[in-house]
């Protein structure tokens, strides 16, 4: 940075959890970073729920960790309660969640951004995107003329505050959440804002679409808080953490030193679904108010009570959201009502009959960025060097968001240094999944990360993330030697004991057999051989799963070889598919809008056909599409 003129190598616009990620991530790899947001005070806040992971969502929690994220660590150092969800399940559907302690998570996430070298941390507010046409110096004395052919191709050069000073960059990440444009429904009444609280964000939306973006809206919202004190407890169930809470992130062995607090539960009744139907009109997602499409998966109670009208309760859980307050969380509870039918709603159900709200629900609309516009990388394609992050791509959910900012911010800081992009394939993590889908297919609703969604889920486990990324992001430059060293000796481990058990032998074969069967535990063979008592638990658990589970992995691996030898037929970006005779107008259509990059990409798109790829590859590659190909399309 000289003086009197600010210069990064790059921006990250917004410090929510897409942010931090991407200013840490781009700082970790060696480039100069500036995190700006509008207020220091609320760097990573949990805006809706005082939780970290689940399904899905804490098997990308524990491959941002495995890539050296932050979220893991944090959460790890500040929960409250750990629980390992779907434990009577496969290893392949479990996941890890976290009750959190809001503000002392906040805290962890700024004190670590505070320390990270190459990074800077301001309060300040951006309005606009500034950008210049892209010119290619290969003939400089025909810049000027290229420019003007090439004025639709721009590239970033940086920010502007709201007091017209500009932040110049080599590139720039997007990660404003909720706020652009935000507008908060508390029933009947609207106005702007990003949060409650906090103001919206006026300028870059408009910034965007002058760039040509396409912008759409999105709806969400958030349930009340309550006051702990006048909660009765007798009347409700407890819901406690696990005995042995799991870490989440890979530098701890062990969470034994945390002291857990337990969450409550309570249900809705026929005569609350009764009050709720009656006062639609009043609701802004019922009365025209709001027109914007909200996530399927986490719906107000009047949604829940409209959609699911044959139930005659719902369950809702209380949620601590720290330790040194008395604010709980109504998990489930998320509306857009306002405050005399809330207060009036909650207290018709068991055990909150004197309730004292302490912030009202609200729903909020919002802009997002289609995220077909981007690429896999996260970089735009109508810009160079401006890529957009976390809710902006029209995900729901802190997990999601934090991937996206890492996955950002590493792409941006390996631009600027000149290195090859980083992208995971859907066969790499959840988060290459999540990508994949939102740039292939794009969104209708606000995403939300299921273990459905993964076709590979029983090579992307969580509890395997480290040794699936961790190598990737150690070439990547952001992950640090210590927790580089603590995976190789856990590789190694995991090599000498299933060595030892190749080896050792009794009448039935060898001990590997033995493990291999469904009723074998590891305590079974650590009694027949004590030396691997010595086995770290995270290093047997790994055993375990790689022997009872090899079939099944050998068969997903053998889809991965299919599917990289549909990804080696690339499709050049310049096809022009209207030309193409015999495909179909709502294939030609589907095909310029995603614009995939190979025919794997190409069968991924809702809607294409393995004809519609037959057709593609006949045209691109000048071949006929054989058997083989048919069958792998397909």
């Amino acid at each position: 940075m000289t003086f009197g003129k600010e210069i990064f190598d790059v921006v990250v616009v917004g410090a929510g959890h897409a942010g931090c990620e991407a200013a840490l991530a781009a700082a970790r790899i060696g480039v100069d970073v500036l995190l700006v947001t509008g207020n220091l005070d609320t760097v990573a806040q949990m805006s809706c729920n005082p939780a970290i992971g689940g399904i899905g969502k804490g098997h990308i929690v524990r491959e941002i960790d495995a890539l050296g994220g932050a979220m893991g660590v944090a959460i790890d150092k500040t929960g409250m309660q750990f629980r390992m969800l779907n434990k009577s399940k496969g290893p392949a559907m479990q996941g890890p969640r976290a009750q959190a302690d809001k503000k002392e998570y906040q805290n962890e996430i700024k004190r670590i951004i505070e320390n990270q070298p190459h990074l800077k941390l301001r309060q300040d507010k951006i309005v606009s995107i500034i950008t210049e046409p892209v010119v290619n110096h290969a003939d400089d004395h025909n810049a000027a003329e290229l420019a003007a052919k090439q004025s639709s191709k721009r590239r970033v050069i940086g920010v502007q505050t709201d007091d017209g000073v500009i932040i110049y960059a080599g590139a720039v990440v997007l990660c404003c959440g909720t706020f652009l444009r935000g507008v908060l429904h508390f029933g009947e009444r609207m106005f702007s804002g990003g949060r409650s609280g906090e103001a919206a964000v006026d300028g870059i939306s408009e910034s965007l679409i002058e760039l040509g973006f396409k912008i759409s809206r999105f709806k969400t919202g958030t349930p009340p808080r309550i006051n702990s004190r006048s909660i009765n407890y007798s009347v409700l169930g407890e819901h406690f953490g696990d005995v042995e809470p799991a870490p989440f992130s890979f530098l701890n062995d062990n969470l034994s030193g945390v002291v857990q607090i337990p969450c409550w539960v309570a249900y809705t009744n026929p005569k609350l679904h009764e009050y709720i139907r009656d006062n639609l009109k009043y609701a802004p997602m019922y009365n025209g108010q709001i027109n914007s499409v909200g996530p399927r998966y986490c719906p107000s109670i009047e949604t829940k009570i409209e959609r699911f009208a044959d139930k005659d309760r719902h369950q809702i859980f209380l949620e601590p959201e720290g330790r040194n307050t008395n604010e709980i969380y109504v998990n489930g509870f998320s509306s857009g009502f306002g405050r005399a039918i809330q207060e009036r709603m909650l207290r018709m159900v068991v055990g909150l009959e004197g309730v004292e709200i302490m912030r009202y629900a609200y729903a909020i609309e919002y802009d997002y960025i289609p995220p077909e516009q981007l690429k896999l990388t996260l970089e735009t394609r109508l810009v160079d060097n401006l890529y957009i992050a976390g809710q902006l791509n029209g995900t729901t959910g802190y997990e999601e968001a934090a991937a996206l900012g890492l996955v950002a911010g590493t792409n941006a800081a390996l631009r600027i240094k000149k290195c090859e992009p980083f992208i995971l394939g859907r066969e790499e993590g959840y988060i290459g999944v999540m990508i994949d889908d939102l740039i292939m297919r794009s969104v209708d609703e606000p995403y939300r990360m299921f273990t459905s969604r993964a076709e590979y889920r029983l090579l992307l486990r969580h509890d395997n993330a480290d040794r699936r990324l961790t190598p990737i992001g150690a070439r990547l430059g952001l992950v640090s030697g210590q927790r580089l060293e603590k995976l190789n000796r856990k590789i190694d481990e995991i090599a000498i004991a299933k060595k030892i058990l190749s080896t050792t032998h009794d009448a039935n074969g060898s001990m590997l057999k033995l493990l291999s069967r469904p009723e074998t535990t590891w305590q079974e063979i650590v009694n027949r051989i004590p030396q691997l008592g010595n086995i770290a638990k995270d290093s047997a658990e790994q055993v375990c799963i790689d022997v009872k589970y090899e079939g099944y992995i050998k068969r997903q691996e053998l889809d991965i070889e299919r599917l990289r030898r549909l990804e080696t037929h690339q499709i050049p970006q310049s096809v022009d598919y209207s030309a193409m005779k015999h495909l179909r107008a709502e294939a030609k259509e589907k095909l310029e809008k995603f614009k995939p990059e190979n025919l794997s990409q190409a069968s991924r798109i809702s809607g294409i056909t393995p004809a519609d790829i037959a057709i593609v590859t006949v045209y691109t590659t000048g071949k006929t599409s054989n058997s083989k190909l048919k069958t792998e399309i397909n």
